[in-house]
């Protein structure tokens, strides 16, 4: 069934390339034209439009579109020598965190999409994430469009030791992207582009949003909540089933995200409970039923390796003072002793 959502998905996507590529003229001719091969990726530079086409096997292509952001793609940190930042990484770091607590978990209300921010518990919890993961390298930022995702990846960055600084990148309009332009080289190095997408959000629960978790069993019977919630393919009335969200969930991860990581950069994905175990449903090849008993904590950061083609869990570090041994790689330790000499 993973396999499913994830053709599926794919097949979604490919479509709505298919139409970009149509509709952005990209079969005529252009004199701003530059390519550049890898065994895995294809980058193609038209004007303003980067595409990036992905091999994933012999028969499949997968692309990536995207507009040129304010600031490229954060360069290697500063102690790396230039040799060594033309070497192909080795493996790349994935972070996955669900949300702190908001209000209305709080107050046991379906929230959704509806937009609500943190509790102070919530903030705790964010900030708790951000030392878990103070020694891990993060070179992009994703996030949902709703304020309590936001806010813990911005939480979780005021933790880590490289101490750069998190910025969200818009360019939803020509004025939004020259509005926003940094001018300065060593301030962009020192930044972590941010982007929020809507297809990350946590699941939609239609008339749901808004009520009471108790009221609403008493008043539709415990099973017919317990199915809305828990099941695979049946959403809440005009709502979306987790099936549904996996498959805009999935799309954008392996569209967007996953071409970063092949091209070695380590990525933090700050969402929610369940747009969050529909890509781990990805990663892991979850079965549908698998993915509907699996359970994530709010505030507890999952540290995934992205490696030769394959995603390694690695389980949750434990905190900046110990090493966390079972989550860190040589790579990520290796990095570790870097930060401790920077910061002596």
């Amino acid at each position: 069934m993973a396999i499913a959502v994830s053709h599926h998905a794919a097949s979604t996507v490919d479509s709505h390339r298919h139409q970009l590529l149509k509709s952005s003229g990209c079969h005529h001719e252009f004199a701003n034209v530059s390519l550049r091969l890898t065994s895995k990726i294809l980058k193609i530079n038209i004007g303003p439009l980067s595409y990036s086409f992905v091999k994933r096997n012999l028969s499949t292509i997968q692309a990536s579109v995207s507009q040129t952001s304010v600031f490229d793609a954060v360069s290697s940190p500063s102690w790396k020598s230039t040799s060594d930042s033309l070497k192909k990484p080795s493996e790349a770091a994935l972070i996955l965190v669900r949300h702190g607590e908001s209000l209305w978990n709080e107050k046991n209300l379906f929230t959704g999409c509806v937009d609500v921010p943190l509790t102070k518990r919530g903030v705790e919890e964010a900030i708790e994430a951000g030392k878990r993961i103070s020694n891990i390298p993060v070179d992009m930022i994703y996030t949902s469009a709703l304020i309590r995702a936001q806010m813990t990846a911005m939480l979780a960055m005021t933790q880590h030791r490289r101490k750069k600084v998190p910025i969200f990148i818009h360019n939803e309009t020509e004025q939004a992207k020259a509005w926003s332009q940094i001018f300065s080289e060593d301030t962009k190095k020192q930044s972590i582009p941010v982007i929020a997408a809507w297809q990350l959000n946590e699941r939609m629960y239609g008339e749901l949003q808004g009520l009471n978790k108790q009221e609403t069993a008493e008043r539709y019977g415990k099973e017919q909540v317990h199915e809305w919630r828990r099941s695979y393919n049946i959403p809440p009335p005009n709502g979306e089933s987790l099936e549904m969200c996996a498959e805009r969930a999935v799309a954008y991860f392996m569209d967007n995200i996953e071409p970063q990581l092949l091209a070695g950069k380590n990525v933090l994905i700050a969402a929610h409970g369940n747009s969050l175990r529909s890509i781990i449903m990805y990663l892991d090849k979850l079965t549908s039923q698998e993915v509907i008993s699996l359970e994530l904590s709010t505030g507890i950061p999952l540290l995934y390796i992205f490696k030769e083609g394959k995603f390694i869990r690695r389980g949750s570090p434990v905190g900046p003072t110990e090493a966390g041994v079972y989550a860190y790689t040589r790579h990520l330790a290796q990095y570790r002793q870097k930060l401790d000499e920077m910061m002596h």
